[in-house]
């Protein structure tokens, strides 16, 4: 799955070390863009994200999985993501390749269409 969404928080790094070596973890919360936005907790682990990349208020593309798993009859979801680039800009707020037309107003309707007063129908 992808997202594009502001980083608003850069939660505090987690390392430790497991029987494959150190490991590390970075949570972020990324916001959503939209009429209804939506803050997400995002678990980046290793390398996948530079520091330059995770700073507040970047637009972020992020490639993440979804995953679930069951401990003592309780569900746990998890958002991992495998890539996190910075989202491209727009160029001067419409997207690139994409032509800028002028607005132009619609002709006036005509006041009668010259039918028979009988009929009602335009055809």
């Amino acid at each position: 799955m992808q997202l594009i969404a502001k980083l608003i928080q850069v939660l505090p790094l987690q390392t430790g070390m497991g029987k494959n070596g150190e490991w590390r973890k970075q949570d972020v919360v990324v916001e959503t863009d939209g009429q209804y936005p939506k803050k997400v907790c995002i678990s980046i682990w290793g390398d996948k994200a530079s520091e330059s990349v995770l700073q507040i208020g970047n637009m972020l593309d992020i490639s993440f999985d979804v995953e679930s798993r069951e401990y003592n009859g309780r569900w746990y979801t998890d958002v991992k993501a495998w890539k996190v680039d910075l989202a491209m800009p727009s160029a001067g707020g419409s997207a690139q390749g994409i032509p800028e037309y002028a607005q132009q107003t619609p002709p006036p309707a005509p006041a009668d269409f010259g039918g028979d007063s009988a009929d009602d129908l335009p055809f």
